[in-house]
């Protein structure tokens, strides 16, 4: 079985969608409801993926015996790897999850790391000392080729490789739309709690806030840290989802401003806007995509550069004449508590924002 390329291209739409609704929502976390402007979103997202380039094949080729260098013969090694996970199913899907916990440990690492700036800085000098952590792991990745390769970039193995051909793709979207709606689940959740409130607070007057007893300094480090570890989830599924990883594809354009440009066009501080603000950037852009051969004899420049150029046209057109987006900023009810689950709610938060 063949799929159509009508269907092609909405699977690889709506798995492209559900990666960047991951690290959309982790933005909007830091800053739609806390103010903060991470303009180094790309450090978390690569780090992440790093993590799925270079630890999995790794694992796997010591479990199977695999023996050679895992960069010099990455092509090999991986390939025999992906015929051993055939007959090897549940190894592959734990040490996948796996992959994904480790990668949102490195995650919130790099963010208590990057959050160092923000007990002194803020503004526009906390965006530009974030900007400059963001450009690291870039050069990170193309210098120190055991990571992730340099310059020529790994595979990562198959979880679905024994998946049919014409199967792995849709199935791998269904799983990342699943991950994207649990992340989207847990941002509501505690947004609608008392949490969410202080956030907003912090963000809109972090001094009255101090003055009822809040600490300002620790909740930015702390949500910094966790929409870290969740953009770091969003490039570790990314790069299960291409086959591979090279340190170039993370630039600051794909995964930091693209982001704030999808947010903005939904409308900050609601996830709801994430939601549409993304499907909109990711449709038209696909679109572009798929039809440059179509377009380009009505554009004087090389179609390549289309979306780069649409989009910046979007960006302003969205900043002088609807900056507040398409949905905007309402207060947020709290979610009605009962005895049973407001314990359960105190102990899934109260863990960060203490």
């Amino acid at each position: 079985m063949v799929l159509e390329p009508e269907i092609i291209f909405i699977v690889d739409l709506l798995a492209i969608f559900a990666i960047y609704v991951i690290v959309n929502i982790s933005l909007n976390m830091e800053f739609g409801y806390t103010g903060i402007p991470n303009f180094g979103k790309v450090l978390a997202v690569g780090a992440g993926a790093f993590v799925a380039a270079s630890i999995p094949g790794r694992i796997f080729a010591s479990i199977a015996g695999i023996e050679g260098d895992y960069i010099s013969d990455n092509l090999l090694i991986v390939s025999q790897i992906n015929l051993w996970l055939v007959d090897n199913v549940g190894i592959g899907f734990v040490v996948f999850f796996l992959t994904l916990g480790i990668a949102a440990a490195v995650g919130g690492g790099v963010g208590l790391l990057t959050a160092y700036p923000i007990r002194r800085l803020r503004g526009d000098y906390l965006a530009i000392t974030l900007l400059a952590f963001g450009e690291s792991i870039r050069i990170i990745g193309n210098n120190f080729t055991p990571l992730v390769g340099g310059t020529l970039g790994v595979q990562v193995p198959d979880p679905l490789s024994f998946l049919p051909d014409e199967l792995r793709f849709p199935v791998a979207t269904i799983g990342l739309v699943a991950i994207a709606a649990v992340v989207y689940v847990y941002s509501e959740k505690m947004i609608r709690s008392p949490l969410g409130r202080m956030l907003r607070a912090v963000r809109d007057n972090e001094m009255a806030a101090e003055a009822l007893g809040k600490n300002s300094t620790h909740v930015r480090i702390k949500i910094i840290m966790i929409s870290a570890a969740l953009a770091a989830i969003g490039g570790a599924l990314y790069a299960f989802y291409v086959g591979g990883t090279i340190a170039f594809a993370y630039d600051r354009a794909s995964w930091t401003f693209w982001p704030f440009l999808m947010i903005l066009i939904g409308g900050l501080a609601n996830n709801k806007g994430v939601l549409i603000g993304t499907l909109i950037f990711v449709t038209l852009r696909k679109f572009i995509i798929f039809f440059k051969d179509s377009l380009d004899g009505f554009v004087p420049f090389d179609v390549i550069w289309l979306d780069f150029l649409l989009l910046g046209v979007i960006l302003l057109a969205i900043l002088l004449y609807r900056p507040q987006g398409i949905f905007v900023e309402k207060p947020t009810p709290t979610i009605r508590y009962n005895n049973s689950n407001q314990n359960g709610m105190k102990k899934l938060f109260s863990f960060f924002f203490k």
